[in-house]
């Protein structure tokens, strides 16, 4: 499940409706609708956004958390090398063969290295 997925199913349970029932409001098969929380489908229309977030009447700051989540969850991710030193393709390939095997505190160490910049945590290894 990714973060989007995550949110669309808090927002449907706080609605009390089914992924069937959104789905037809939505005008989207229920199976679309699915694989979308589910991270298996791309990353969602601008529009399709806009319908979902005027399907559960949410306010403009929680639409555009939504939109940011949508954003960080597509999970075909592509990452442009092209350009940079060849450290950073062997890097970027690296990380997508081996992110499967990482455990949540290695990700979480990962993310707080992007976080900062790229200057690491702050803490000596």
């Amino acid at each position: 499940m990714t973060p989007f997925g995550e949110a669309v199913r808090r927002l449907r349970a706080r609605k009390g409706v089914s992924q069937k029932e959104m789905a037809a409001a939505l005008n989207v098969s229920p199976a679309y609708l699915s694989a979308l929380e589910h991270g298996k489908r791309g990353l969602p229309t601008f529009d399709l956004l806009q319908r979902i977030a005027g399907y559960f009447n949410i306010i403009w700051d929680e639409a555009e958390e939504l939109f940011l989540l949508a954003r960080s969850s597509d999970p075909r991710v592509v990452i442009d090398t092209s350009g940079l030193p060849p450290e950073y393709t062997d890097f970027a390939n690296r990380l997508a063969r081996r992110i499967r095997k990482l455990d949540s505190a290695e990700i979480a160490r990962l993310s707080a290295v992007l976080e900062n910049g790229g200057k690491g945590d702050g803490k000596a290894s």
